[in-house]
């Protein structure tokens, strides 16, 4: 027996494109198998999404009009194998549903667009509270996704945009997927710490009646080579010679966060592995005041000789104390 597809979606021949979502979206929360343990459901919710299936899309509407309701699938089955670009319904239903809605789930979809009257709604919907379509505030929103933003100690000094590649999929709601690429510009502030959160409203997937999820960025430092972070202070390690431990003649080069070189003086001290200097504004900037500056502590790292001559442990017994 012939379908009507019109009549199942119980809307005329002239429906626009959004009575015809409209008619699905109410029918199939109507019908669906999950929800509706009525007699015959299951085989209407098939129906319904037969039925969009093929009047939401252009061409095979202008099919199924020129052929009319009776000959529809007589025409596609006689077609030489050419012409056939017709459409043959595989009858999942819950298919169509999951692109339409975006979801798998009756009771996320339903919770989503319960403003439609539903006359012959199973008694048990009604518990669903009332909500108006498309409204954000009452639209579902998809769970944040969450990455980390490894950024290195010199970009957190300077500050900066930091580009970052997203991929994500438009859902279009009639079974196509588009996929975008989009690079998110992400401005780091001088002095942000580990942690500092980054939010960028809703660039989730797209799906339909669902609003896109937030993407977050949370900062971490990145590892370096030579620094190590405390706060808004630098630590850095010098690795220096015995000799240079000892004779108090040791000018040390200290690379910055800058990118200068500071000459800092121990000319006049011995140096030994417990041996600190703190000096000022070498650290980070404060994020909440970029001209306040953390200071650098500075270590050492001895480096021992692994062998001594006899000549030279005799020179040394006689010098050292």
């Amino acid at each position: 027996m012939a379908k009507d597809y019109y009549e199942i979606l119980e809307i005329n021949k002239s429906a626009t494109d959004e009575e015809i979502k409209k008619a699905y979206r109410k029918l199939a929360l109507k019908y669906h198998p999950d929800k509706n343990k009525d007699k015959g459901a299951e085989e209407k919710f098939k129906e319904v999404a037969e039925a969009y299936e093929v009047l939401s899309n252009k061409e095979k509407r202008e099919t199924y009009d020129k052929y009319g309701n009776a000959n529809y699938t007589e025409q596609q089955s006689s077609r030489p194998n050419h012409q056939q670009h017709f459409y043959t319904y595989q009858g999942d239903g819950r298919s169509t549903f999951r692109d339409f809605f975006g979801t798998d789930d009756i009771f996320s979809a339903f919770n989503q667009f319960s403003s439609f009257d539903f006359p012959q709604m199973n008694p048990q919907f009604n518990s669903f509270p009332s909500k108006k379509f498309c409204d954000d505030s009452y639209m579902k929103q998809d769970p944040p996704i969450q990455y980390e933003l490894f950024v290195s100690l010199e970009h957190i000094y300077k500050g900066g945009i930091k580009k970052y590649k997203i991929n994500k999929n438009n859902f279009l709601g009639n079974g196509q997927v588009v996929k975008e690429e989009k690079i998110l510009n992400i401005e780091i502030k001088p002095g942000w710490k580990a942690g500092t959160t980054i939010t960028f409203p809703k660039e989730g997937d797209k799906r339909p009646n669902i609003i896109p999820a937030d993407i977050i960025f949370v900062l971490r430092d990145q590892p370096h080579k030579l620094f190590t972070r405390v706060g808004n202070d630098i630590e850095y390690t010098a690795s220096i010679s015995l000799k240079e431990s000892l004779c108090c003649s040791l000018i040390l080069d200290v690379p910055t966060l800058g990118g200068e070189i500071k000459k800092i003086d121990f000319s006049h001290e011995v140096i030994t592995p417990y041996t600190t200097k703190v000096i000022p504004n070498l650290g980070l900037p404060s994020h909440k005041d970029p001209k306040t500056f953390g200071s650098m502590k500075i270590s050492f790292k001895i480096r021992f000789p692994s062998t001594l001559s006899l000549d030279v442990r005799n020179q040394l017994m006689a010098l050292l104390p």
